[in-house]
């Protein structure tokens, strides 16, 4: 039989004037477990170390477990210690409470109703990550299933066993050194980002990074240019930070460099490797003008590199960082996506003038990210293996998707058009006119298949009929099984609509 738990030192309130030693430790463990601080079963502390803790005589704290197992509040087993019984005595007189009184109601009501933030007021909760069983068409969410645990167990087990006192204490604001070295060499080589280790900041993705830069560049009331469609989650953190939202449109081109539209604006958030939601690449072309429109407003733009390491078709494309020739780009990305979404580590590359800036903020907030998971984040990448992983990855990712285009034009021509795309983990696919996008979904999800409906607040009425599908998430079956309920879901809502009209 393995060892109880030990239990930790219990507090008690204080001793009322008058009350006897045992009494007030009797009254005190029976308020306990009836108020649940103590919980059924659980074991109590020994005798021997509730009276060394509260300088109590032992004979006054056995008197006080004497009486509490008289009346069934405890039990003691011998050679194990004594125990909160499972089953209380109270639990079998259970009076209704008391309704509250017409004055303590009155005295509620006048009492000053507590005064929220600017910022908490604009915040909305976004959804958690969806923990149910994995279907088609899951967004967002890489192959988790083929993640390698035990290597990252061995990788993790080997750092934590190293981990010396300066590990345990931290690191500086911006990370973990050898980590910002090896992603800003990965950054380099594969993203053609131009940085050295000390222009990388590590954080816990992307929509931390926007909130740290929003606190070191924008006032409440400043503009900030947002691609629309866009991504719904950075939409309402810049909103919540008191930014004035500037929708800009997104074409096959990516963003539509609007001198007009974009003016005084002091921000731009941007996707150009893989568009979100549309997943179009952003052009060379749009990207020069956009480092031109830049350079002449003063504008800084921030580079989220969604989805860049799994392209499927194309030329590798540059980072629009490594473009940049006049400090304005700060360029974001995030292992959520690359490894799993619960290791919460990203990163920031800075021009050169705001790295001190950021630290400051970062020192203010959060001191730094975890960094037992930046070393062991570390030695993943140095030792080889995040190269490997992204590699095997994206031979699955590329299967999945070819599976996904075959089965949609074998049976969803006329029904769903899904756009080409040449990176990413997840395309759009246009319904038919009228058919709207939200009724779909609901109809798909009631048959176990899982598409969203583009926001048309980020996108305005053209969105409404397109649907966002994953395709890295479930293997071949299910995305044949998800084709297959998508025929009959969009084939049925088309068919009712030609016979209301």
């Amino acid at each position: 039989m393995p060892k109880a738990t030990r239990p930790f030192p219990f507090a008690l309130p204080p001793r009322p004037r008058g009350a006897s030693a045992a009494r007030w430790l009797y009254d005190s463990l029976r308020a306990a477990i009836l108020e649940g601080r103590l919980g059924l079963g659980s074991r109590l502390p020994t005798t021997r170390e509730l009276s060394k803790h509260h300088r109590l005589a032992r004979g006054t704290v056995v008197t006080a477990f004497e009486n509490l197992k008289a009346e069934g509040y405890v039990h003691a087993t011998v050679g194990s210690g004594t125990y909160v019984a499972c089953e209380l005595p109270e639990s079998l007189l259970v009076a209704p409470r008391a309704p509250r009184s017409q004055g303590a109601s009155m005295q509620a009501a006048r009492r000053p109703r507590r005064r929220l933030a600017a910022l908490a007021r604009r915040a909305s909760l976004l959804p958690p990550y969806d923990k149910g069983p994995t279907r088609a068409f899951r967004i967002a969410q890489p192959a988790l299933d083929l993640f390698p645990t035990a290597l990252w167990a061995r990788v993790a087990s080997r750092r934590l066993r190293m981990a010396s006192a300066r590990l345990l204490i931290g690191c500086e604001p911006l990370g973990y050194e050898p980590l910002r070295a090896a992603i800003a060499e990965y950054l380099v080589a594969s993203r053609g980002v131009v940085c050295s280790p000390e222009q990388v900041a590590i954080v816990s993705g992307t929509l931390q990074a926007m909130s740290l830069v929003a606190r070191v560049l924008l006032d409440p009331g400043d503009r900030v240019a947002v691609e629309s469609p866009g991504y719904t989650g950075m939409w309402r953190a810049l909103e919540s930070m008191g930014a004035a939202i500037v929708p800009v449109p997104v074409d096959d081109d990516g963003l539509v460099v609007d001198a007009s539209r974009m003016k005084h604006a002091r921000l731009v958030y941007v996707t150009p490797a893989h568009q979100h939601p549309m997943g179009v690449s952003m052009s060379v072309t749009r990207r020069l003008a956009l480092l031109d429109w830049a350079s002449t407003s003063g504008a800084t733009i921030f580079e989220d590199d969604y989805d860049s390491e799994y392209r499927y078709s194309g030329p590798p494309m540059p980072a629009l960082q490594g473009l940049d020739r006049h400090g304005q780009v700060i360029f974001a990305g995030s292992f959520s996506k690359v490894l799993f979404p619960s290791l919460r580590l990203g990163y920031v590359v800075l021009p050169p003038d705001l790295v001190d800036p950021f630290a400051a903020v970062v020192s203010l907030t959060m001191r730094h990210a975890p960094l037992p998971d930046q070393a062991i984040l570390a030695d993943f990448i140095t030792g080889g293996h995040f190269g490997r992983h992204i590699r095997r990855m994206r031979e699955v990712y590329a299967e999945r998707h070819s599976v996904l285009t075959s089965s949609a034009k074998e049976q969803l021509t006329g029904l769903l058009d899904l756009c080409s795309i040449e990176a990413g983990l997840q395309t759009i696919g246009w319904l038919p006119p009228g058919v709207d996008g939200s009724r779909v979904a609901a109809l798909a999800a009631k048959r176990g298949v899982e598409v969203r409906a583009i926001d048309p607040a980020t996108g305005g009425r053209a969105v409404r009929h397109v649907l966002q599908l994953g395709f890295a998430a479930v293997d071949a079956p299910e995305i044949r099984r998800g084709i297959r309920v998508l025929r009959d879901v969009v084939g049925d809502a088309a068919s009712g609509l030609r016979r209301s009209t």
